[in-house]
Formats: structure tokens, sequence, C-alpha cells
């Protein structure tokens, strides 16, 4: 399905791939022990799907896996923030045909835009003069 893919032409990660990948982002190289062991501290996951989903992601390219040793070790292929550009990308694309100040818009005028979030953001455009 070439509507699933991102610039690089690996997969768009799923909800539970990208929970996968934030473990992994934190915590940098890991065990399937290591990572299911994370997941369950948010929701109950078993420890076969989580290893069945890691394998996916090794397949599908996501993820690289290192067998050098008893235990194998995971690493996302990509960087965080190049997955996240790409994902934002897409959403921005998708949804907003490509209009950033549309999107922030949208985001403004959310009643979860604290006014922390706005004098951020006013710093950052301010900053960017």
């Amino acid at each position: 399905m070439e509507s699933n893919k991102v610039e690089n032409n690996l997969p768009e990660p799923t909800k539970a791939e990208l929970e996968i990948l934030q473990v992994l982002w934190e915590f940098g190289p890991s065990t399937v022990r290591f990572i299911n062991d994370q997941l369950n501290v948010q929701r109950e996951v078993n420890y076969t799907s989580t290893l069945k989903q890691m394998q996916i992601m090794a397949e599908k390219g996501i993820l690289k896996r290192d067998e050098s040793q008893m235990k194998h070790i995971y690493i996302p292929v990509e960087a965080e923030s190049k997955t996240k550009d790409q994902l934002l990308d897409r959403f921005v694309n998708t949804l907003y045909k490509g209009s950033a100040s549309q999107l922030m818009m949208q985001l403004l005028g959310n009643e979860k835009t604290s006014k922390e979030d706005i004098e951020a953001i006013k710093k950052m455009l301010n900053d960017q003069k």
C-alpha cells in the first residue's frame, strides 16, 4: 500500500510500533524483555505479543536486531527526529493540505493549549526573526 509509506520507503509505524519505538528512543538499544517491561508500566502487554511485534518490525526494516549476544538487542533504524518529522509532514499534508499555519491555528484554538505553551510559541516565533 503506497499510502502507508514515508519518504524513505520504510513503512509508516503503527500505533503499537510507535509505542515500542518510544521506549527504544528513550532508553536506547534494548532487549524484548526490557521493552515489554516498559510497555507494561502503561498497560498490560504479553511478552509474546511484544516479541512478535518487534520481529515484524525487524522484517519491515523499522528495527535492526543485533544477534551477536545471547540476548538479541533491538535498535531503531531511523532516528526519533527523522521519524517524527516524516509522520508530522504526512499528518500536515493529509489533514491540513500542507498548511502549517492551519495546523497552528487549530492547535492554538484548542482548549488544551496552556498559556505557557502559547508564550513558548511566541518566543520561538520571535527568535525566528
